[in-house]
């Protein structure tokens, strides 16, 4: 169902929409400033090959699914549960199928010139599809049928995303599953039970990493174990930070990025280049900027009356939150590299297309609430 109101856009939160809007244009720019220095190893006659250029399509695209979205009462989505559940397991058999190998991962379909991800995409279809089924079953979470259940519906996914191999998505679908199952009314009791769990079979889990991640969390643990190896990135990021001081080197002029020292720069390493180039203040703004955003995402869980839309804004502030941090803390130091990229920044279609729907739809939930003006209480859709 459409929303047909004239005075949607004046429901809208504008001011989220400008903060997320900032975020991407931070984005573009600092991409733009670290690939610069690369174009002569693409054919620049070719725009599609251009990082910068790129992004900018992926932010308008984006963007045009969050309008796009924000126009749907977001209840429909509900009845979709197990259409969008196939179509996020679909896409991910499709990525052994026909799934492009870069780095010793295969992640990604090629569709032409653009690589689709569909462990990105995932993230939002299976916040929704949990969102249902929690919704659905909220008077039973004291169930541990409908734990596992739901357990069992992240389960899938997150193997199948783990084998490509891609650790970091994985852990946000875990990460997710966890906070929405609390937010859907689980005991401490149950959540005690399931840490306990989680941390048997951690050693397991270990076990079946692959020797590269392993030596990302051996160098996390000893920085200077491998400095030239399996360490470099993670010093060359402290390098960067550190280096940006209180005011910054200033836009292009960070010396770790623009003269290549600070390899995967305008993905997993980005915030590295924004703490060089614009210091511990442009830092605190932009950890600011994200605070801000997650505040008027649970702001939506707020003031939803529906069980369904208070759990998928929630779930999608969860996401963001995670991702987020395991990113911003792997270029301080703080968190093991897992090669996540930053929501809304890094250089990457399916990661920003992904989280500007998230956002349309939170602006529908918002939207939809401030139209109707419901009294009621939570319904489960």
């Amino acid at each position: 169902m459409v929303l047909q109101e004239r005075r949607l856009f004046q429901n809208f939160d504008w001011l989220l929409i400008v903060a997320v809007a900032l975020l991407v244009l931070i984005g573009i720019v600092l991409i733009n400033n670290t690939t610069a220095a690369v174009e002569g190893l693409f054919d620049t006659s070719n725009l599609l090959q251009d990082f910068t250029f790129r992004q900018i399509l992926y932010a308008g695209a984006g963007f045009l699914a969050l309008f796009a979205l924000s126009q749907f009462d977001y209840r429909i989505f509900a009845g979709l549960q197990w259409i969008f559940y196939l179509l996020l397991v679909g896409l991910l058999a499709a990525v052994f199928v026909q799934g492009r190998f870069f780095l010793g991962a295969q992640r990604w379909i090629p569709l032409g010139p653009f690589q689709l991800q569909p462990s990105e995409i995932g993230k939002l279809l299976l916040v929704l599809v949990l969102a249902k089924f929690l919704a659905d079953n909220s008077k039973h979470m004291d169930k541990w049928r409908v734990l596992v259940f739901s357990f069992c519906i992240v389960a899938i996914p997150a193997v199948m995303t783990y084998v490509q191999p891609d650790l970091g998505t994985s852990l946000i679908f875990l990460f997710v599953w966890g906070v929405m199952i609390l937010a859907a009314g689980l005991s401490w009791k149950q959540l005690l039970t399931i840490a306990l769990i989680l941390a048997i079979l951690l050693p397991v889990t270990y076990s079946t990493l692959q020797p590269y991640q392993r030596d990302r969390i051996i160098t996390f643990l000893n920085p200077n174990a491998d400095p030239l190896g399996s360490g470099y990135n993670v010093n060359q990021a402290r390098i960067a930070i550190g280096s940006g001081q209180v005011l910054g080197r200033g836009i292009g002029a960070g010396t770790q990025s623009q003269l290549q020292f600070l390899r995967i720069r305008h993905t997993d390493f980005i915030f590295s280049v924004l703490g060089e180039e614009l210091g511990f203040f442009g830092g605190v703004f932009f950890f600011a900027l994200y605070a801000f955003v997650l505040m008027r995402m649970l702001r939506a869980a707020q003031v939803s009356r529906s069980t369904f839309g208070r759990l998928t804004a929630v779930g999608f502030a969860a996401s963001l939150f995670f991702q987020s941090f395991v990113n911003l803390g792997m270029n301080v130091g703080i968190m093991p590299v897992t090669g996540i990229p930053l929501p809304f920044v890094s250089s990457g279609g399916s990661s920003l297309v992904t989280y500007l729907m998230m956002v349309g739809i939170i602006q529908s939930i918002l939207a939809h609430e401030k139209m109707l003006g419901l009294r009621t209480k939570p319904q489960p859709i």
